[in-house]
């Protein structure tokens, strides 16, 4: 089979249509290889000769789909990626929260790391919230993703040496245990983070969050589909709470209620109706 014989364009369009419809990920023809590589792969793996006959697959078992979705998502992470945006939650997003939910009697802060990969960034969020939230005071964090694959990955919190290279060294000795294979986060971070399957095409059912984080996520969807995605998270969050988007990613000219908010060390969104 010639190399351009494998999607031919209406096929494309339907496999591009039908990812769009159940994820809102878009595929232009600019990134149709990166399809077609992992369509092979899927392909090879379950010994089905078509791009048509998995089509057909995925269309009815549901099962098939999330790991065909799986398989198309970019997975790209590391603790403490993007410093300045923890610099900015331990610096002006929890003493802004700790202000408002002391005049509450509320001591509780609810966190979404949503498309959280392999773990590192809830994990991360986890460990510097133990380090600065004050005595009495708790937390929980959601960590969704659409990669069951990612998921179990994430619960398990073991991670190789290369993995664990940007965490700082108090960090590691305090949070971390040294195993064979790399090194695996401590039970009592591990039980803060509640790991579960979610596709951020539909409503979460999560109300009253107060800090979200979604990084670099919304970057595969179109416009349409992260005004969506953005709005969903504005009915998830708290009257008062905050947003953090990747740093190549923002919400200028999309029709959303979240405020721009320029701190010292990044810019993030606030939700403060």
């Amino acid at each position: 089979m010639a190399a351009n014989d494998f999607l031919a364009d209406a096929v494309f369009e339907r496999y591009r249509d039908f990812i769009y419809q159940e994820s809102g990920i878009t595929f232009t023809p600019a990134n149709r290889s990166i399809l077609e590589s992992r369509l092979k792969e899927q392909l090879r793996s379950k010994g089905i000769e078509s791009a048509e006959k998995y089509f057909a697959l995925i269309r009815c078992d549901k099962e098939e789909l999330k790991a065909f979705l799986d398989s198309i998502t970019t997975n790209l992470t590391r603790f403490f990626r993007n410093q300045p945006h923890f610099d900015a939650l331990q610096n002006h997003v929890i003493p802004e929260l700790l202000k408002i939910k002391r005049s509450s009697g509320n001591n509780a802060i609810r966190v979404w790391s949503a498309g959280c990969s392999t773990g590192e960034e809830p994990y991360t969020i986890a460990m510097l919230l133990t380090e600065i939230l004050p005595p009495g005071w708790k937390f929980d964090i959601l960590a969704s993703d659409i990669s069951l694959k990612c998921l179990m990955s994430a619960k398990e919190g073991l991670y190789t040496e290369s993995k664990i290279d940007g965490v700082p060294p108090n960090f590691l000795a305090k949070y971390f245990d040294k195993v064979e294979g790399g090194y695996r986060i401590k039970a009592d971070i591990q039980s803060k983070v509640k790991f579960d399957y979610h596709n951020l095409k539909h409503d979460s059912g999560q109300r009253g969050l107060d800090i979200v984080f979604c990084r670099n996520v919304i970057i595969y969807f179109d416009e349409a589909a992260q005004a969506a995605v953005i709005n969903r998270f504005w009915d998830a969050m708290a009257p008062k709470s905050f947003l953090f988007i990747g740093h190549s990613e923002s919400l200028f000219g999309m029709n959303t209620k979240f405020e721009f908010v320029k701190t010292e060390w990044a810019t993030l969104y606030r939700k403060s109706t």
